[in-house]
């Protein structure tokens, strides 16, 4: 490839490339639970809301509005608990609470696919199924919730079927990476609630 060839390439894709590289670095902050992951998160979701709606994923352009406030209720959270415990404290999901997640997953499945078959969305109900979780494991993420990050090893790797298929190339080998994030965050989480209970 010829080096006008890359440089045409970057002009052309450069903020899925900009929300690729954001994404990234927000996601293995988080793994280290420390508190500037939200600011850079926040970038990433602005560039993905724009990225997806180009190419009528709706679900998710929709998906990243809601990351937003998210991402901003995350940011005062762990801010108020590295304010009053002096560190990001892992807080254990109940068994009630995880099932009311993934029941309120499976319930925005069902009427947000319903919604984007309606308003001509690329795989509707595959793309809604995938928010209504990634929702699921925003909330339990912002609320330091270990269970977040098996959540999110599942969605992401169905995530990167989807992407391939769209070609959205970059973001399917973004999603492979944040997997493996996930595994990361996972142990590292856990890690961290046993010293917790340890201490």
């Amino acid at each position: 490839m010829h080096w006008t060839d890359t440089a045409n390439y970057l002009a052309a894709n450069w903020m899925e490339d900009a929300g690729v590289v954001t994404t990234i670095v927000g996601i293995w902050l988080t793994t280290r639970r420390k508190l500037l992951c939200w600011p850079v998160v926040l970038i990433s979701d602005v560039l993905y809301l724009i990225v997806f709606y180009r190419v009528r994923l709706y679900s998710d352009a929709l998906l990243q509005i809601f990351f937003l406030g998210f991402t901003l209720y995350g940011w005062w959270y762990w801010w108020r608990g590295v304010r009053e415990e002096g560190e990001v404290r892992v807080i254990r999901l109940s068994p009630y609470s995880m099932l009311a997640g993934l029941a309120a997953g499976a319930a925005g499945s069902a009427l947000l696919g319903f919604l984007m078959e309606h308003v001509g969305a690329a795989l509707p109900h595959l793309d809604a199924t995938l928010m209504s979780y990634s929702l699921v494991a925003s909330w339990w993420q912002t609320r330091k919730h270990t269970a977040n990050w098996w959540l999110w090893i599942a969605v992401d790797l169905v995530y990167i079927g989807e992407y391939i298929y769209k070609g959205l190339r970059p973001t399917a080998a973004l999603y492979a990476l944040l997997a493996g994030l996930a595994v990361l965050g996972l142990r590292d989480w856990r890690r961290a609630a046993a010293n917790q209970t340890a201490a």
